[in-house]
């Protein structure tokens, strides 16, 4: 079922993926739409938790921590993209499931059989060569610093996941703490902006308002995702969880190629290839 569930959260994180890399091309407030990804987020997970009358046990302040490392995360890859190479800061936001499987053998003792181990190289290995981007070099690394940061703070919101899990968290409310920290922390970035902003996008048809609402709408893949991943974790490897919905970037290179027609390089086309004999591998290591 780990499989499953990770299988799942991917799909959900590559079409928010998706959304995301559609909203980069319209001239809206990035905070803004954050706030209303994370805002749609509480909503439902205060929703379910009232629906199922989860127990609100102090465990689910994890989420509290959750929703700091998603939003410094996020906060440092935009940070990276705006200052350096976007593909670096792709391929160091790529790889946060590495960084799990060594945490997650240190902090729990968590180990790869060799099989498990040569099927989580196989697919860290295609997210790199989807990833990759022929035009850098030693002397091209701007960003890369807000690229290591997002990268550790993406591995921590897993182990931070996985621990929800360990401690039998209620799901829906550790969610709800989750993505209303999110909330505020984007909402107080957004108002920081707002009042030290001296032009307005006034020839934008994106109004905060209806970038609000779009974020909202994006928050439903969110918040889908993150209660699929949870579940992945409560049933599986951290590490292995992690690289399989690591593959959300397939399902958005998938967009770009038969919806936005880009064309696939070599790279892409065999990172894809060895991608999905990865997930073949981790379907048999199931098995």
């Amino acid at each position: 079922m780990w499989l499953l569930f990770s299988v799942l959260a991917a799909l959900c994180f590559g079409l928010r993926g998706i959304l995301y890399h559609w909203s980069s091309q319209q001239s809206l407030n990035r905070n803004v739409l954050l706030c209303g990804t994370f805002a749609m987020g509480a909503v439902v997970s205060l929703a379910c938790a009232l629906v199922w009358q989860s127990e609100w046990e102090i465990s689910a302040l994890i989420g509290i921590q959750m929703g700091l490392f998603s939003f410094g995360a996020n906060a440092s890859m935009f940070k990276g993209f705006a200052v350096g190479k976007a593909s670096l800061v792709a391929i160091l936001t790529g790889l946060p499931s590495v960084v799990v499987v060594l945490f997650a053998y240190v902090l729990w003792g968590e180990r790869l059989n060799l099989l498990q181990l040569f099927a989580f190289v196989v697919i860290v290995i295609g997210i790199l060569f989807v990833r990759y981007s022929n035009d850098i070099t030693l002397k091209n690394l701007q960003g890369a610093g807000w690229g290591v940061i997002a990268l550790l703070l993406f591995a921590a919101n897993d182990l931070s996941s996985k621990w929800t899990t360990l401690v039998h968290a209620s799901l829906f409310p550790t969610l709800f703490f989750m993505f209303a920290t999110g909330t505020i922390c984007f909402a107080i970035w957004w108002w920081k902006d707002k009042k030290n902003a001296a032009q307005q996008t006034a020839r934008s048809t994106w109004t905060e308002r209806k970038t609000f609402l779009f974020g909202m709408g994006v928050g439903i893949t969110n918040v889908m995702g993150m209660i699929l991943i949870i579940h992945g974790f409560a049933n599986g490897i951290t590490g292995l969880v992690s690289a399989v919905v690591a593959l959300n970037v397939l399902i958005v290179l998938l967009y770009t190629r038969f919806i936005l027609k880009d064309k696939f390089s070599k790279l892409e086309q065999s990172g894809l290839a060895i991608a999905m004999v990865g997930i073949l591998m981790m379907k048999l290591v199931a098995s």
